[in-house]
């Protein structure tokens, strides 16, 4: 993937939360915020599959 394009979705991610970044020099540090993802899988669970278990165990709805 091209730098650009990596970098342009990182962006993204953290300014939706769900990545943190650091700059380090001329580099940026990413880092996974599970806080946010895990919340985020919790409200698409509980909208998108309507509460089914079933759903969240195999992915289909």
């Amino acid at each position: 993937m091209p730098g650009a394009t990596l970098s342009f979705h990182l962006k993204e991610l953290a300014a939706a939360g769900l990545v943190t970044a650091e700059q380090r020099g001329r580099a940026i540090c990413y880092r996974a915020n599970f806080d946010s993802m895990n919340g985020l899988l919790d409200y698409l669970t509980e909208n998108c599959c309507a509460g089914d278990q079933s759903c969240q165990a195999t992915g289909r709805c």
